[in-house]
């Protein structure tokens, strides 16, 4: 009789990641107007181009829906975390370039590289952990590149203690875009015209460098796991409260980015499309139930043929019940790029 063979399924430690490694073993993911729709219902998101089928159709050329630029990070994100089902947290997200739209029925495949590894110091009383950079490259189902980015995950050693000697300085990371590829992320052919046309309200020219938007509408975190689910994150953090160090599941980052694009939409309601992001910082964690507040400013714009992009930077805030007080903490602070008509 064979002796009966026992396989551990999960993540790597620290120990295990090597540079140069590439992981293309997730699923592809053809996206459906049911994705769209969960996606929306759970971060409350009013970008019109992914709500409106005709104003879509009339600003893109295209018969089939645009999908939400945040619904495409959101999959190729959990697309890349294979290797990272260990994680403690993600501490940023660096350089992403929406190299070209997606559209729902578009089906996304996403490779992920380990271009980078440094061991944290080790602390009394906590475990030793190290962080991964890896970079994330999504491709639609014609082979055409759609996404382009590094984030950078904090991984458990396996040992509680242990020296691996990995200490790169990550300065292949760039801490800023270059403007030309942000220039390139902006869709050729889109009639922006059709959306000043169509829609009142403010456009690129009407809006003010230096601007600040307190946004008083308040959103509850909710059904973080169902989002965790719908884009193939397999981080235990975000699904098992015992994989976390506090005992409390971790809301997924790209739960908190998302409603922060919501949040947007309310101070800038005919944005047309977000196309980079400059970088990410996680700075806090958030938990179910967490109430996020934004404050978002436009910290520079550049007119193009048509309408303009606008460099926006959003700072959120969660607050919650520690103690029996509520306390309000800085969680995210995320430097964008927009377009407008």
């Amino acid at each position: 009789m064979r002796a009966i063979e026992r396989v551990e399924v999960g993540g790597p430690y620290f120990e295990d990641f090597v540079v140069g490694q590439m992981f293309d073993d997730a699923p592809a993911l053809t996206l459906t107007p049911g994705h769209a729709a969960l996606h929306q219902a759970l971060t409350g998101d009013r970008l019109r181009l992914a709500l409106d089928a005709e104003l879509s159709r009339a600003v893109t050329g295209t018969e089939r829906q645009v999908a939400h630029p945040n619904l495409v990070c959101d999959v190729a994100i959990g697309q890349s975390t294979g290797p990272t089902q260990r994680v403690v947290g993600n501490l940023f997200y660096r350089g992403l370039v929406l190299l070209s739209p997606v559209f729902l029925a578009d089906t996304l495949h996403t490779r992920t590289w380990v271009v980078a590894l440094k061991q944290n110091r080790v602390r009394e009383g906590r475990p030793a952990t190290g962080l991964v950079a890896l970079r994330i490259q999504t491709e639609n189902q014609r082979s055409e590149p759609v996404l382009d980015f590094w984030r950078c995950p904090m991984i458990p050693l396996r040992g509680p203690t242990g020296e691996t000697g990995h200490d790169d300085q990550f300065v292949a990371i760039p801490e800023e875009l270059d403007r030309e590829s942000v220039r390139r992320a902006v869709p050729a052919g889109w009639r922006l015209q059709e959306l000043r046309d169509r829609v009142g309200g403010e456009h690129f020219e009407d809006v003010s460098e230096g601007t600040i938007w307190e946004i008083e509408g308040r959103d509850t975190v909710t059904a973080a796991p169902e989002l965790v689910r719908l884009t193939l994150n397999l981080a235990a953090a975000h699904s098992d409260a015992g994989a976390t160090p506090s005992g409390k599941r971790l809301v997924y980052g790209g739960h908190t980015i998302s409603i922060a694009a919501a949040h947007t939409t309310r101070a800038l309601p005919n944005l047309a499309t977000i196309v980079a992001w400059h970088g990410c910082d996680h700075l806090g964690p958030v938990f179910e139930g967490d109430v996020l507040r934004t404050e978002l400013t436009l910290e520079s714009k550049e007119p193009l043929q048509q309408g303009g992009l606008l460099d926006l930077r959003a700072i959120v805030w969660a607050e919650r019940d520690s103690d029996g007080e509520s306390v309000e903490i800085e969680v995210l602070d995320w430097r964008f790029v927009g377009v407008m008509a």
